[in-house]
């Protein structure tokens, strides 16, 4: 066999690929990879973890307040309440 100039081999693989299925890949929505040096891999491993962890806390609490029947309301010192009697009014 004689060989196959490489564009024109991609194309036959591509042909052929399409007679058999009409399955397509998705889109690629990501950027492809890209290589990091050893100091910024660190770096977003760190950075990974600490968000990780930061979210298992607020599990954990979340999860503890519902065990322990504690209700977490929002607080606010200068709420409804103490603006019903402030309210300027006109005095025509």
């Amino acid at each position: 066999g004689s060989p196959i100039p490489a564009e024109e081999r991609r194309l036959r693989d591509k042909k052929h690929l399409d007679d058999i299925t009409a399955a397509r890949l998705p889109p690629l929505h990501h950027s492809p990879a890209k290589l990091l040096s050893i100091e910024e891999s660190i770096a977003i491993q760190i950075q990974q973890k600490e968000a990780y962890e930061e979210m298992q806390a607020k599990l954990a609490a979340q999860k503890l307040a519902e065990r322990l029947n504690i209700k977490m309301l929002r607080f606010e010192p200068e709420g409804e309440a103490s603006m019903q009697y402030r309210e300027v009014k006109d005095e025509d």
